[in-house]
């Protein structure tokens, strides 16, 4: 197997964003080792496994994002690792299940097996927008958004309607990453883009593209989406994997 511009790992690899960054590093020649909840199953692998340069510079790894251990083989011989796995919910009546222990933990899981491995040397984190605008802040003219801003997890979980877990999740995973980072010598970068659109890879429709298919067919306005992403903030899918 070719590793001729390095190996990387991209975890949460049938997701939305991660399969357009696997198509990106294979086209560039990158080696791509990715995480699945099952390799086995076919309707959400084989968009993945049809890529160009696939058949020579693909595997699929088994990973589960709240057992510790489990990235330790996918990320073993990576230059870099992008982690993007982590579940996108605006409703639930499991937060802490479905939404927080997810992200935190599966983020703090992929950073401890990179810290294992001496040949990482960068992992890019998949944030959000979210983990940065649900806060009390002025964004008067003049006011710098920096790394030190971050969305209030008090706010995130107290305002209604609605309650903000998804928000919440993203802050408290990105906080956990750059605290982790910083003790343990990870050179992390994260990347917060706003509202995801664009052309999808997978054959079914996930969350954010069943978003745009309501505001088209008049279900949602742009007022809703804008709560969540204020003043209109989205991106293109293709710059976010570029990104």
């Amino acid at each position: 197997m070719s590793a001729e511009c390095g190996v990387v790992c991209v975890t949460g690899g049938s997701g939305y964003i991660a399969s357009w960054i696997i198509k990106l590093l294979l086209e560039r020649g990158y080696t791509v080792k990715t995480t699945v909840r099952d390799p086995d199953d076919k309707t959400k692998t084989q968009h993945l496994l049809s890529l160009d340069g696939a058949n020579e510079r693909l595997q699929l790894y088994k990973a589960d994002l709240t057992a510790e251990g489990s990235f330790d083989s996918a990320v073993d011989g990576c230059q870099a690792v992008f982690h993007t796995a982590s579940p996108v919910l605006f409703q639930t009546s499991n937060p802490q299940a479905d939404l927080i222990d997810p992200a935190v933990k599966g983020t703090l899981n992929v950073l401890k097996s990179c810290a294992k491995m001496p040949s990482v040397k960068r992992v890019v984190l998949t944030s959000s927008m979210a983990s940065v605008v649900c806060n009390r802040k002025p964004l008067s003219a003049g006011v710098v958004i920096d790394e030190t801003w971050f969305s209030d997890p008090e706010f995130c979980a107290k305002y209604q309607p609605p309650k903000h877990w998804y928000m919440l999740s993203k802050t408290l995973a990105e906080e956990a990453a750059w605290k982790f980072a910083n003790e343990n010598g990870i050179d992390l970068v994260a990347v917060n883009p706003g509202f995801v659109i664009g052309p999808f890879l997978q054959p079914s429709v996930n969350f954010t593209v069943e978003e745009v298919l309501r505001l088209i067919n008049g279900v949602h306005s742009f007022i809703i989406l804008e709560f969540v992403f204020p003043e209109g903030k989205w991106i293109s899918l293709y710059v976010c994997a570029v990104a």
